[in-house]
């Protein structure tokens, strides 16, 4: 990231980044049929990316992964590809 980016004043508001592990597409009495310890399966394999959104605008794909040391045990993104406008700035 260019350094210059980092002193905008906008450098400091924070963001919120949904990632999506990915969708289901149950049929209403499916949906209503839901309890406890049931499976609704994705479209998504465990192995697929995830995606990072910022509102509905993709800006990366990734691999979900653990974090070590103080923190094991919380789910992190390591990012494997930058989408969008802004790639390789």
């Amino acid at each position: 990231m260019n350094d210059l980016r980092a002193d905008t004043p906008f450098a400091h508001v924070p963001i919120e980044i949904i990632i999506s592990v990915g969708r289901a597409r149950p049929l209403v009495r499916d949906l209503l049929r839901l309890g406890r310890d049931a499976i609704l399966p994705l479209d998504r394999r465990v192995e697929d990316p995830v995606e990072l959104y910022v509102g509905d605008r993709l800006i990366a794909r990734g691999e979900l992964t653990e974090l070590e040391g103080e923190q094991a045990g919380q789910l992190a993104v390591r990012l494997t590809e930058i989408t969008g406008p802004w790639e390789g700035m």
